[in-house]
């Protein structure tokens, strides 16, 4: 059931993001466009959104709504403090650190209480959004690129939910503990250089 709505609303999104984009004068597609790339060309930020993708589809429930939706908020307001000015110590190992702490809970399968991998994944967001917000082009619309971000990370979550899903679905879940440990090692290297 939720593959074929995935399937269904992909299309549409697609469609209509850049309709929305256009319809406001001084907002180009090309800014929404380099915003929604930017989680999937940064090996980081794509590694972190499929893994929350991921580690909703093991925890199951409302896990599957309220991880992505704890992601996004806190992405969406990371990244209003990065416009801000805002930084945090050590933000890059911190975005290492989440993205490691994300593969070892997918890894060992922990079953975390809702709360705990609300928070976990809350603080990815604010350290990914931050990153983001600081490294919006000064020459763009800050709310157009950040709109692009948002929403391509909501997309990931998807894809990696569908992914999670489809590996449960057919018995095959050990996978999705073989991406948490490459996720963690990933987090690792990146840590190390």
């Amino acid at each position: 059931m939720t593959s074929r709505i995935i399937r269904r609303a992909l299309p549409v999104v697609a469609i209509a993001i850049p309709a929305t984009v256009h319809a406001h004068p001084g907002h180009g597609i090309l800014e929404f466009s380099a915003g929604a790339l930017h989680p999937v060309i940064g090996m980081d930020h794509l590694a972190a959104m499929l893994a929350v993708g991921l580690l909703a589809a093991q925890l199951g429930g409302r896990a599957r709504w309220a991880l992505p939706v704890a992601f996004v908020a806190a992405l969406a307001l990371g990244a209003i403090a990065g416009v801000a000015g805002a930084v945090a110590p050590g933000l890059e190992h911190g975005i290492a650190f989440s993205v490691l702490a994300l593969g070892t809970v997918i890894a060992l399968s922990a079953r975390l209480p809702m709360g705990a991998a609300a928070a976990t994944v809350a603080i990815s967001g604010a350290l990914h959004g931050m990153a983001h917000g600081m490294e919006i082009p000064a020459d763009s619309n800050g709310l157009v690129f950040g709109l692009g971000f948002v929403i391509s990370s909501a997309l990931l979550h998807i894809a990696g939910i569908a992914l999670g899903s489809a590996l449960i679905r057919t018995s095959r879940s050990a996978a999705i503990r073989y991406a948490g440990a490459a996720t963690a090692v990933f987090a690792l290297g990146m840590m190390l250089r």
